[in-house]
């Protein structure tokens, strides 16, 4: 059981960005994928997702052992992958409410009575300090960063998926939203469903990971993850940046 990614090639345009990822992510795990500008984690996220403008030219992506490439975006949901997008789209005329039962439905259909999914969003609401009248706002439009990332985390908690991938949830969040994410994710690994679900967070900074501890972190370079460690690896990269990291890896292929 575990999402696994096997000598995963993609490319954008015809130009090759990701050039043979091998990666697993257990359940119940967070793991960190850091890396420069340009070095592909995007692209590894919206690849996984089955987005139509990034062509597999080879390698597989398995979830809990179903292969996810060739799958529609919404059979890869279905099988229990959540994205976090970095830039959520707005969806004018479709209240937050109706869109989060909807989803839900979507995934698992009539396990949630009207009921029970008032109940359950009203306590997430609260937990993610949100005020109920958000629910009739409609998704996305004219929120702020911070009200778009703590919607995606409404989304996550109400979904409760097998793997969710955070693409950068922390661009442009100031302190206190950041602190909403955290908590967010931390109530939903705390729940008996949500210890199981596993993350793999994208991020150029460790800012995020004081928040949600990544068990481990991987390092994106140039299409490839270049190095793999513990928490301790995204202090070295606080204290000196990826240059130092770079410089390794060019003295080991020499």
């Amino acid at each position: 059981m575990s999402l696994e990614i096997s000598g995963l090639r993609v490319a954008v345009e015809e130009k090759e960005i990701l050039r043979g990822i091998d990666l697993v992510v257990e359940p119940g795990k967070v793991h960190a994928l850091m890396g420069p500008n340009g070095s592909g984690k995007s692209t590894l996220a919206f690849s996984m997702s089955g987005h139509p403008n990034y062509h597999v030219l080879a390698g597989s992506v398995k979830l809990d052992g179903e292969e996810l490439i060739g799958l529609p975006p919404d059979k890869r949901a279905k099988a229990g992958l959540f994205l976090s997008f970095q830039y959520p789209a707005a969806i004018p005329g479709v209240s937050v409410a109706n869109f989060i039962r909807t989803a839900r439905m979507a995934v698992n259909p009539d396990d949630l009575p009207p009921a029970k999914f008032r109940k359950m969003i009203f306590e997430q609401l609260d937990v993610l300090d949100m005020d109920p009248a958000f629910l009739s706002r409609y998704v996305n439009d004219g929120f702020s960063g911070g009200e778009k990332k703590r919607l995606e985390m409404l989304q996550l908690a109400m979904l409760c998926p097998k793997y969710a991938v955070l693409d950068e949830t922390d661009s442009g969040l100031d302190v206190d939203a950041l602190q909403s994410v955290g908590r967010s994710v931390n109530a939903l690994r705390a729940t008996e469903a949500g210890a199981k679900t596993a993350f793999l967070i994208i991020t150029h900074y460790p800012r995020i990971l004081a928040y949600i501890p990544a068990d481990v972190v991987h390092i994106m370079m140039d299409g490839r993850i270049v190095k793999t460690g513990g928490p301790e690896l995204a202090n070295q990269i606080e204290r000196e940046g990826y240059d130092k990291i770079r410089d390794e890896v060019a003295s080991s292929v020499a």
